[in-house]
């Protein structure tokens, strides 16, 4: 009778209970680590969008408040007849929120065009656009550049200081008597009020120059 064949440790390969183990260890690993990850890489998503945010709220608050300082008080035509639009209007509850005249219009291009523009914002489907004109007494037919500044609006509103400092919702304010020409005048101060989905208010004063 032969003797039994002794076999070291070291030299068996892994049993079936062994080798299934090792694979559930690495498993577990391998989903701890791709969880790890997603998490990661959905953070790094946020901060890109937030940031992204920001800029875009930031670049569309300083635009108004840069257009509202250089406020001009340069009434324009009105596009069906001879009568005159004043240098700033506001009405509640119409389309545009504000149009004016500002001054300070660069032209880096060298482009024939007056220093002077005249300028419109709206709100749109939760949109805030800025609009303006390349000529300042425009014709029915002259369509303005339109350009998308800001989105996820909820709503937006503008109140104007005038000489007596008292705040109105509307500009010119019904029967004000200023010491010059209506169409001229300007309030010497400008609220803005943005109520944002995700921001909520934001509100800035702004000083009109001169």
């Amino acid at each position: 009778m032969r003797a039994a064949r002794i076999i070291p440790r070291a030299a068996r390969g892994f049993t079936l209970m062994e080798v299934l183990v090792a694979v559930a260890i690495f498993t577990v690993i391998g989903v701890m680590a791709l969880s790890g990850y997603n998490e990661l890489t959905s953070q790094g998503v946020l901060a890109t969008k937030s940031s992204a945010r920001v800029r875009q709220v930031q670049s569309a608050v300083f635009r108004m408040v840069q257009d509202f300082e250089q406020l001009e008080p340069r009434p324009v035509r009105e596009p069906l007849g001879q009568s005159m639009e004043p240098a700033l209007e506001a009405k509640v509850g119409t389309s545009p929120l504000v149009m004016f005249s500002r001054a300070g219009w660069s032209n880096p291009a060298g482009v024939q065009h007056p220093t002077i523009q005249r300028v419109a914002y709206r709100l749109e489907n939760g949109k805030l656009f800025r609009d303006y004109w390349v000529v300042m007494d425009r014709t029915q037919t002259l369509e303005p550049v339109s350009t998308e500044l800001l989105i996820g609006v909820k709503s937006a509103n503008l109140r104007f200081m005038d000489l007596n400092r008292q705040w109105n919702e509307q500009w010119p304010p019904p029967g004000y008597t200023p010491p010059g020409p209506l169409p001229n005048i300007r309030p010497i101060a400008v609220e803005i009020n943005l109520e944002l989905e995700d921001w909520g208010k934001i509100s800035r004063i702004v000083e009109v120059a001169g």
